[in-house]
């Protein structure tokens, strides 16, 4: 497992990446940094994000088994409160109860937008949340895949 510090500066070292570049479906996953989200987004059913052409973005794209994915909306999510009890977050109970409240977290529509952003000194793609102080930095690890650093205003959360 790496810590926070040394995945940040993995990252770090990365090329940036245009916001338009990030156009589509992206399928995600976790990178253990000890980070109090660490495996609790994946417990959960998160699938990824998606970016659309006007730099909109659904932020926390979800599948329960073979059901469709559904569009979260992080608004609806009292982040302090799951800041405070992530670590229950890896566990079965929660993972089951969220499949039931998704329709009530549902989006409608894009909940973030997508633009270049200064992080750690370096021009690059973002995504900042409409209503949550939550901001996903981006750079290019190759053609194919990108690497997210997720930052939280008002805490040292990277």
């Amino acid at each position: 497992m790496n810590d926070q510090q040394t995945v940040l500066e993995q990252f770090c070292r990365l090329p940036s990446v245009e916001p338009a570049a990030l156009i589509g479906l992206w399928k995600g996953r976790g990178i253990p940094s000890d980070h109090p989200f660490d495996g609790v987004l994946e417990n959960l059913g998160w699938f990824g994000k998606r970016f659309t052409a006007d730099l909109r973005a659904d932020a926390l794209l979800f599948r329960s088994g073979e059901k469709p994915l559904v569009a979260i909306d992080p608004a609806k999510i009292p982040l302090r409160l799951a800041l405070r009890f992530s670590s229950l977050g890896r566990l079965a109970v929660p993972r089951h109860l969220f499949s039931y409240l998704q329709r009530g977290l549902c989006a409608r529509g894009q909940v973030s937008s997508s633009r270049t952003v200064s992080f750690e000194g370096v021009l690059s793609a973002a995504m900042i949340y409409d209503d949550q102080p939550i901001v996903d930095h981006f750079r290019r690890i190759d053609d194919k895949r990108i690497m997210g650093a997720m930052t939280i205003r008002g805490t040292s959360i990277r």
